[in-house]
């Protein structure tokens, strides 16, 4: 009897049938999972090479930007050098800086000059106000003291007296007002963006000038310390011997020749102050000459 041609094979049952289709689906999905990996390995890859290629690239526009810029910046330091040396060579008074600053506004280097005229400028002026504030009144002013009155004599010793107490006070305040004129002229001059070397070169000038302006203006102190006090002698010399003295062609006549001694030593040391005033104002004018000079030294470097 022949099998029939609708039963399974030998062997064959449903179970085993549902466990070899599952089996290959399985293998199918394995295979699909392994293509997918594969695509996705290889798109993470290009795409991390990729990145790293941008990257590569933009490191080197930024360093060939860097590079650029550098040399972009040395070019204009060297024109705005050049340029200030030009300027400033036919300059032979301070008070010609102005126009000649004012024609090479952009100049960074010449704006530094500016800075420091202006700083010699605004220093001299406060340091002349600082001396003067110690005189209630103008007592380098010359006077005829044989047409004073006793009254007249007592008010100019004391102002004298007063002047002389006053001057210990200015040397510290001087000294106070050149620091803040320096941290002002440093803090106007870093905006400028010249270097650091540059900078601490253009300082170092500056510290040399106002070096020199204390030293100068010490001595200008000394000077009229002792130009008060020989000043107020001879008017106490006068005071003490108003009732006696008397004036005869201009001059004091006294009864006793000790005393003419004291006076005409104290008016010999009054006029010796008063020249050595007179010759500390010519060592000022000097040392503003020779800033200039020192402002073209550093631009010439």
């Amino acid at each position: 009897m022949a099998p029939d041609a609708a039963a399974p094979p030998s062997g064959f049952t449903p179970s085993t049938g549902i466990a070899s289709v599952k089996l290959l689906l399985e293998i199918v999905e394995s295979i699909a999972r392994s293509g997918i990996e594969a695509v996705a390995t290889f798109s993470y890859r290009r795409s991390h090479n990729l990145a790293i290629a941008l990257l590569c690239a933009l490191v080197l526009v930024c360093l060939g930007g860097l590079y650029f810029a550098g040399n972009l910046a040395r070019f204009q330091n060297a024109i705005s050098v050049k340029e200030s040396q030009t300027a400033l060579t036919g300059v032979s008074d301070p008070q010609q800086l102005d126009q000649v600053l004012k024609q090479y506004p952009a100049n960074r280097i010449l704006r530094m000059v500016a800075l420091a005229n202006q700083d010699s400028i605004e220093l001299d002026a406060t340091m002349r106000r600082l001396l003067n504030e110690a005189e209630p009144r103008d007592l380098s002013k010359p006077v005829d003291l044989t047409t004073f009155s006793r009254s007249d004599l007592e008010t100019l010793d004391r102002d004298l007296k007063l002047a002389q107490s006053k001057a210990p006070t200015i040397k510290p305040r001087y000294i106070a007002a050149i620091k803040a004129v320096r941290d002002k002229l440093e803090h106007d001059a870093r905006p400028l963006e010249v270097g650091d070397y540059t900078l601490a070169r253009f300082m170092a000038m500056i510290d040399e000038y106002h070096t020199d302006v204390a030293a100068l203006y010490s001595k200008a102190l000394e000077a009229r310390v002792d130009y008060y006090g020989a000043y107020e002698k001879c008017v106490a010399l006068l005071l003490e011997n108003i009732d006696v003295y008397k004036v005869v062609n201009g001059q004091f006549i006294f009864p006793a020749q000790s005393t003419a001694d004291s006076y005409n030593a104290a008016a010999a040391a009054w006029s010796a102050a008063a020249k050595r005033m007179t010759e500390l104002e010519g060592e000022g004018a000097t040392l503003r000459q020779s800033q200039l000079n020192r402002w073209k030294a550093f631009v010439e470097r």
